[in-house]
């Protein structure tokens, strides 16, 4: 199976979106690490803590706090810097939060999408632009069968929905702007890891439960999702950007999730492992009847496996173990820089 390639990272000039949250965090350190020149926009950390601020990134990558929603902010920070591959995390990701404002969630996921495209434009040298989207992308019937790249495309919740257009605007942009640069769409599973204290997300809640002395409570127990560690996640997104970048035949939208089986584990199962390791109290259902979201969903990623050579390595459970483990140790007072490149070397050293 292919392994992210650190050579072809070193030195290069990349901007990352959205480097303040969890999973832009964890790649600005991987990248840092590769030795990648790492330009970050995005919005302050809306949450305390934060792994972007715990790990110190503000010192290790050049940061801009820029919301994408504003055309002229976005071009006065781009202005006069050039990048050779763009990685596009900058998002409003959570689904009850987008039923909330589903205004703001539309601007920032699709408006924002389009303004940043059209910012890029004028780059002189750029190789390969990747926006990441979601599993959520899919017509979902709750039928359980894994999505493919060719399966229409659809939402019932504003997230959902917001990152369906999304990708229609990024291939129109594709096909209108960047004959010569490659520009595509990557369709990440639910992913877990440590540092993650956003709102809403199952693994944050049940830290923050955990270190309270409560109880997790949880909307759909039975719902099944395309669990996926933030290593595996961000490794298919480099191996993807790498191929972008290097092979014209590369695909221009891919899934990235579990291999067959890994959605199996229901969001109940991955509760019940996740308060063992961290000696919490067992979760609680409490049903919500307004709940937009699936109960089931599932991604094929084998187009990965097939013209990238790349799979997940990490199972479910050793997932959630490696997740929780980082929680621990990092209660325990272990620094969250030191914990995310300890996982990340032990990942890169994995056969």
């Amino acid at each position: 199976m292919a392994a992210v390639n650190p050579g072809f990272w070193a030195g290069k000039r990349v901007l990352l979106t959205g480097h303040t949250g969890f999973k832009g965090a964890w790649a600005s350190i991987w990248l840092s690490k590769m030795g990648a020149k790492v330009t970050g926009l995005a919005l302050p950390p809306d949450q305390f803590p934060d792994l972007f601020t715990l790990a110190g990134m503000a010192d290790r990558v050049e940061s801009h706090f820029v919301d994408i929603r504003d055309g002229a902010a976005l071009a006065a920070a781009l202005d006069g810097r050039t990048f050779d591959v763009v990685l596009h995390m900058a998002a409003q990701a959570i689904v009850r939060t987008s039923v909330e404002d589903p205004l703001g969630t539309f601007d920032t996921n699709v408006m924002g999408t389009a303004r940043l495209l059209q910012a890029l434009r004028s780059q002189p040298v750029l190789q390969a632009v990747l926006t990441i989207t979601s599993d959520k992308v899919y017509a979902n019937n709750d039928t359980g069968r894994a999505f493919v790249e060719g399966d229409n495309l659809g939402g019932k919740d504003p997230y959902s929905a917001s990152k369906a257009a999304t990708e229609i605007v990024v291939q129109s942009f594709a096909k209108s702007y960047f004959p010569n640069v490659a520009v595509a769409t990557a369709r990440g599973g639910n992913v877990i890891g440590g540092g993650d204290f956003s709102r809403d997300r199952l693994v944050a809640d049940i830290v923050r439960a955990a270190r309270a002395g409560e109880a997790v409570v949880l909307r759909h127990p039975e719902a099944t999702r395309p669990w996926q560690h933030v290593l595996d996640c961000l490794a298919g997104y480099f191996t993807h950007l790498e191929a972008l970048a290097t092979r014209a035949e590369t695909p221009r939208a891919l899934n990235f999730g579990p291999r067959p089986g890994g959605a199996d584990v229901t969001v109940g199962e991955l509760a019940s492992l996740g308060v063992a390791a961290l000696g919490g109290k067992p979760w609680v259902h409490e049903p919500d009847p307004t709940s937009l979201e699936a109960r089931a969903l599932a991604i094929d990623a084998s187009l990965a496996r097939a013209t990238l050579g790349f799979e997940s390595r990490l199972e479910a459970p050793e997932a959630v173990a490696l997740t929780m483990n980082w929680y621990a140790r990092q209660a325990a007072g272990e620094g969250a820089l030191a914990l995310c490149l300890e996982q990340i070397e032990g990942y890169q050293a994995r056969p």
